[in-house]
C-alpha cells in the first residue's frame, strides 16, 4: 500500500508505546494504515481542537514500511502524515523533536508518542 498522503513524505517521526488493554488500550490488534487521531499531550496546544488527522505508518528501525495485515509491535517507530492541510502551518509551529502526543480512537488514548524528527513538515505543501 501507498502512504497516506499521496506518496508524500512523512512529515515528522515518532517513537511510540501502545497500551495494553488493561491500561485502556486497544482489545483486538492494531495494524499497518490504521486511522487514529493524534493528540497533544499538553492540552493547551489544541486551542479548543484535541483531536487532528495526524495518521501513523508504523516503520522498522531502518524507515522501512512495516507490511500490511500482520500486528504491528507495542513499542517502536512510525511515520506520520498530517492529513488537513489547512492545519498544517499550525502544527509546523507546535511539532518540535521531545514533543509528546497520543495516538487516540475517539476520546480514549491507545498509546503515547514522542516526536524524535521532523522530515518533510515544511516542505510538504501546504494544500
Amino acid at each position: 500500500m501507498k502512504s497516506y498522503s499521496e506518496n508524500l513524505p512523512p512529515d515528522f517521526r515518532v517513537s511510540y508505546s501502545l497500551f495494553s488493554a488493561e491500561e485502556g488500550g486497544r482489545k483486538t490488534p492494531h495494524f499497518q494504515h490504521i486511522r487514529w487521531d493524534f493528540s497533544y499531550e499538553e492540552e493547551s496546544i489544541a486551542e479548543g481542537n484535541k483531536l487532528f488527522m495526524i495518521w501513523p505508518e508504523f516503520i522498522t528501525p531502518l524507515g522501512e514500511m512495516l507490511p500490511e495485515g500482520e500486528p504491528m509491535p507495542q513499542n517502536g517507530l512510525a511515520d506520520m502524515f498530517i492529513l488537513n492541510n489547512a492545519l498544517r502551518e499550525f502544527h509546523s509551529q507546535h511539532i518540535k523533536p521531545g514533543v509528546r502526543g497520543y495516538f487516540r480512537e475517539g476520546s480514549r488514548k491507545i498509546g503515547v508518542c514522542e516526536i524524535i524528527e521532523i522530515i518533510a513538515l515544511y516542505q510538504n505543501p501546504k494544500s
